[in-house]
């Protein structure tokens, strides 16, 4: 009775706690829908009290639990914050309120498989006999190496391009039945059905054709493995399974090989071994055949499987073959062909004569966790890939079903078609993780690569049809929107890569979009095109809502749009944007919720003929002009002298504003400007003046050598930490210093990659948008007191990162670290806190630079580093973005692509538009698109204490001045300097051995081709020796010596001794001249035949 109750309660209080999620989450859309209309009606809310996308999501899931799919909350939270007053079911948090999970699983095509069939490759191995099949294939990881061996004896060895290494062709009558590789003794051992092969596939020469040959077998041999230990050292245990039952351990030494070769005279084509030599244990363990055999290191056991269907499979440790002790049985009906082991889900699978695959836990042998059905005829082969989580079994009639381990679903069925009668049967198959892809054995080798392999390696990375104008990324909602040079909006979910939608023609036929701009909430943005029209949009919906209408006497390209940026309205009900025309203009654009049409109601003052007349500072008056509205800007003047004339510049050169960035927040309201011939403008519109932060050389002047683009800035940005930021550097920097955390402290200072990441999961929650601090937030003054000011970071035609002072203090000029010459850059970006500044370049690379520890007064340049640099795309990149939440690097590319990349070590992860979802988990898998060869440079730091200076090793030579000044007396006084042979009997001369000197100085050269002197000899070099010096004051041999000794022997007699010397000096002299006359001689001759 009470099991009874149990089972009515059970259900009763599972629908009560589905009621009280029910309520509570009625509850929440209340409080949701509430703060929208307070929002919608200009009312305050305070920040804690705010329900954003990420904190709705969060309660959502503490309400239903972690099945509740993101994308389902994201449309229902976009619905509820477009109309609160709408009608909501609880349905729809689960997907049950549209179509869209409809549109999402259209673009799922028959492509968007596992393996990609139809990019199956088929080696054939030459030399194999006729009617041969491959009977075992074996991968081995650590070298990177394919053994195969055929059934008639054909053993062959490929390399990581699928290329053969070594091969060799044991002739016995027997047919091989298997192979593996012997770790310990590099060696390949393979069964026929009599014997062991033990094969040095790394001999070279006739050598090759070399291999012992291990029998008699009592019984024949089916299968073979090799028991891989790492503590045995130059031995291997090999394990065997026969046709009567028994699992042998069969175990093979180094010496058993080495030693008897080496005795060998000579040498013969095979050697026969007595398997009685070898040391071998046997155990019956199964009534029928061992089909297969495998050592399980996870488990630290082996696993063998039999047709018996009470001992199908058989899960224990080596030391049960040496006694007979109870083994671990599992029993299926018909037995087991083949089982495998999946490690992270820790269940053992098996398939036989019945079709069924059986998932057992390895410690439960009486009742397998699950079962797989589907096969229609016997299973021969199982293979698990471990990273996906897939199950691949094969079926005796070619067909093979790939399914999910963790859900148990099937994912994929395919047929081998190809193939004649003879070529029906598939002996053995393998799953490749290194290069994943799936080989087969049969005539032929058979691989199917996995079809996310082909899409990243193989496809060219296609977002759109033509080049992108703008990528955007919206951080509430997780999504980016991409626009193309053919005005085609899209609109990405990060976490997928799948389309939400698409606006065609957003501004009308063949009208193209050149700049775009998101809102700091998240629900609008606003496109620009080439003819100067704005449309402001709906994120969730793409509903036009705003529109600046083009003006009937503007001409073509006039107002051409470059760069949007939201303001933050002063008012509710209205929306301001900031807008940069080619032809240099900056302009303020408003529009009003009560009405359709969008209105240019602001407009800065030309300044840079001012600035070029040569005037540094510019003051603005402010206009006394009454707003409806307020602005975030002030209406201005240039304040200019009376006299001042208009500087008539070179109409060469373009001096229009290209690029600008906007800083609002307490205490500071800058726009900054960089033009085209290199000029930095700041206008302060706290201190009402507009000044030239910096102008370079030449910059007005045309030079027809050079190129006039030079000077161009391409983008421009502040570097700035809100207080937010500020506040918590310094609370990390007290925890550092107080020891609470030891692992931050050294890295952070460093700029390491660890660094940046733990300060980039800090920040996750921090508001990356530039928007003015509540005044009335306590300590906000004594925060703002303390923070450095801003910086600006500038990126230049020329390849060079330049970071000024807001006084145009040059603080860091850094040219970015690639594989190649400086290259133009196009694109900065940085993170809410400013930790890392992002740039990518004209030729498709992106670098990574640590500013953390930089920005922080007094900003010592040492501080800024580059971490990383890798080639994204092989064309231009136009825009960058990183993503902190989820630490992955956006670029986008003319050439039509946004791809994806983690930050931290440069590896692609993928592209929009592919067909396969994102994965955006860290993988060790390094794959490069197709049109990528570059690997990423990671750029280390240099440390004093490993920084060991270069020392080159050269062969000691005979210094013939070190040994004159330690030589005898007998060697001085001789008349004629010694020769060579003489020196080298002296004992004295390994002490006379010194490194060689090295010429410092190369010799003169001058100009060649001397026409009286012919073709030949005028064009050989010639160079100008330097004169000798005078021989008055060359040294004597052995003066110093003599000095020495004159010196010692002072008291004693000098008549004749002091003669004979005087008569020794001269006939040194004199054999000097004539040594050094005639070997200058010698070379003046050769230099003259040279000049002839």
């Amino acid at each position: 009775m009470d099991i009874k109750e149990e089972k009515h309660i059970n259900p009763a209080l599972q629908v009560s706690s589905f009621r009280t999620a029910l309520k509570g989450f009625e509850r929440l859309v209340e409080h949701l829908a509430a703060q929208k209309r307070d929002e919608r009606a200009g009312l305050f809310t305070q920040k804690e009290d705010a329900i954003d996308y990420d904190k709705f999501y969060k309660m959502v899931q503490e309400l239903f639990g972690p099945e509740v799919k993101s994308q389902d909350v994201k449309c229902f939270y976009r619905k509820l914050c477009n109309n609160p007053d709408a009608s909501i079911d609880w349905c729809e948090i689960f997907g049950y309120f549209s179509s869209e999970e409809d549109s999402l699983i259209s673009q799922m095509d028959e492509e968007n498989l596992v393996f990609l069939v139809s990019r199956k490759q088929r080696v054939v191995i030459s030399g194999s006999r006729r009617r041969d099949v491959i009977k075992c294939i074996v991968k081995i990881p650590q070298l990177d190496l394919l053994i195969t061996a055929s059934q008639k004896g054909m053993i062959t060895v490929f390399n990581s391009q699928m290329k053969v290494q070594t091969s060799t062709n044991v002739t016995d009558t027997s047919w091989i039945t298997g192979c593996d590789y012997l770790s310990q003794l590099k060696r390949i051992v393979a069964t026929t059905e009599r014997t062991i092969i033990v094969w040095d596939y790394k001999a070279q020469g006739s050598s090759q054709e070399n291999y012992f040959v291990i029998k008699p077998m009592d019984h024949c041999l089916l299968c073979v493995c090799v028991v891989s230990l790492p503590d045995q050292l130059c031995r291997d245990d090999i394990l065997l399974g026969d046709d009567g039952g028994f699992v042998s351990k069969f175990t093979v030494n180094s010496e058993d090989f080495g030693l008897k070769q080496a005795k060998s005279k000579k040498r013969l084509q095979n050697q026969v071994l007595d398997s009685k030599n070898f040391k071998s244990v046997k155990r019956k363990l199964h009534n029928d055949w061992v089909m297969k055999i495998r050592y399980i290191s996870a488990l630290n056991c082996f696993g063998s499987c039999s047709l018996d269907s009470v001992h199908s499979l058989v899960l224990e440790s080596l030391k049960r073959i040496e006694d007979n002790l109870p083994v671990r049985e599992f029993s299926m009906p018909r037995g087991a062909n083949t089982f495998c082991y999946c490690i992270k889900a820790n269940v053992i699978i098996t398939g036989g004569d019945d079709k069924v695959l059986r998932l057992w836990h390895p410690n439960i042998s009486t009742k397998p966790v699950g079962k797989l059905v589907g096969h229609m005829f016997s299973i021969t082969e199982i293979v698990t890939n471990e990273k996906e989580q897939h199950l691949i079994s094969l079926s005796s009639a070619k067909v093979f079903r790939v399914w999910d381990i963790q859900t148990l679903s099937l994912l994929q069925v395919f047929h081998d078609s190809q193939g004649g009668p003879g070529d029906m049967q598939i002996y053995c198959m393998i799953f490749d993780s290194s290069h994943r892809v799936l080989i087969t054995g049969s005539s032929v080798m058979d691989m199917y690569p996995l079809t996310r392999m082909i899409q990243d390696t193989k496809q060219v990375p296609h977002t759109h049809e033509r080049e992108i104008n703008v990528m955007l990324y919206n951080k509430y909602f997780h999504q980016v929107l991409t626009i193309c040079s053919e005005s085609i909006i899209k609109v990405w979910e990060l976490e997928t890569g799948l389309q939400i939608y698409q606006i065609l023609d957003p501004h009308g036929f063949n009208v193209e979009l050149t700049a775009a701009a998101i809102d700091e909430s998240g629900f609008l943005f606003a496109t620009g095109a080439y003819n100067g029209t704005v449309k402001i949009w709906d994120f969730g919906s793409g509903q036009e809502l705003k529109v600046l209408p083009e003006g009937k006497d503007w001409k073509e390209e006039e107002h051409w749009l470059q760069r949007l940026i939201f303001l933050k309205a002063q008012e509710k009900h209205q929306y301001l944007l900031l807008s940069l025309e080619r032809n240099g203009k900056i302009k303020m654009i408003q529009g009003k919720e009560d009405d359709i049409y969008l209105a240019v109601i602001w407009e800065l003052p030309d300044v840079v003929p001012v600035l070029q007349n040569g005037n540094r500072i510019v003051h603005l008056r402010v206009s006394t002009k009454d707003r409806s509205m307020a602005i975030p800007f002030p209406d201005v003047e240039l304040i200019v002298e009376k006299n001042f004339s208009q500087h008539v510049g070179n109409p060469a050169v373009s001096i229009e504003v290209n690029c600008i960035d906007l800083l609002q927040i307490e205490g500071y309201n800058l726009i900054a400007a960089g033009t085209l011939n290199g000029v930095i403008i700041l206008w302060n519109f706290v201190t009402s003046t507009v000044k030239e932060v910096y102008r370079p050389d030449d910059c007005f002047t045309v030079d027809p050598d050079l190129d006039p683009t030079r000077f161009r800035i391409n983008d421009i940005l502040f570097l700035f930490r809100n207080p937010e930021c500020v506040r918590r550097s310094s609370q990390d920097s007290v925890c550092s210093s107080s020891q609470c955390d030891s692992s931050k402290g050294p890295q952070s200072s460093k700029g390491s990659k660890q660094s940046i990441h733990e300060s980039e999961v800090k920040g996750e929650q921090t508001d990356a948008t530039r928007e003015p601090v509540d005044n009335k937030h306590p300590g906000g003054t004594n925060v703002t007191d303390t923070q450095p000011p801003p910086i600006l970071a500038t990126a230049h035609e020329d390849g060079h990162l330049r970071l000024w002072t807001m006084e145009g203090r040059l603080l860091k000029d850094i040219l970015p670290f690639t594989k190649h010459a400086a290259i133009s850059l196009t694109s900065l970006f940085t993170d809410s806190c400013a930790r890392i500044l992002l740039t990518g370049n004209m030729e498709g690379h992106a670098i990574l630079c640590s500013i953390s520890s930089f920005l922080e007064s007094p900003h010592d340049e040492k501080k800024f580093k580059q971490l990383l640099a890798w080639r994204a795309h092989s064309l231009e990149i136009v825009q960058i973005i990183y993503v902190e939440e989820k630490q992955v690097v956006l670029t986008a590319s003319i050439d039509g692509s946004v791809r994806l990349w983690h930050a931290l070590n440069g590896h692609y992860c993928g592209y929009f538009g592919q067909r396969r979802t994102f994965e955006l988990s860290q993988t060790s898998d390094f794959i490069l698109p197709c049109d990528v060869t570059e690997y990423p440079i990671e750029i280390k730091e240099e440390s004093k204490f490993t920084e060991k200076k270069l020392t080159y090793e050269y062969p000691l030579v005979f210094d013939r001045q070190r040994w004159q000044k330690m030589s005898s007396m007998s060697l001085l006084f001789k008349r004629t300097p010694p020769k060579a042979f003489e020196v080298e009997h002296d004992f004295k001369f390994f002490k006379s051995l010194s490194s060689p000197k090295i010429r410092r100085h190369a010799l003169e050269g001058f100009m060649t081709e001397n026409r009286e002197a012919g073709i030949v000899f005028g064009s050989l070099p010639i160079y100008r020796v330097p004169s000798p010096t005078s021989l008055r004051f060359l040294p004597l041999i052995g003066s110093e010596a003599q000095k020495e000794s004159s010196d010692g022997i002072q008291g004693k007699k000098k008549g004749s001794h002091v003669q004979h010397e005087k008569v020794n000096h001269i006939k040194l002299s004199h054999n000097l001249k004539s040594t050094f006359y005639s070997k200058y001689h010698t070379q003046s001759l050769k230099l003259n035949s040279l000049k002839n």
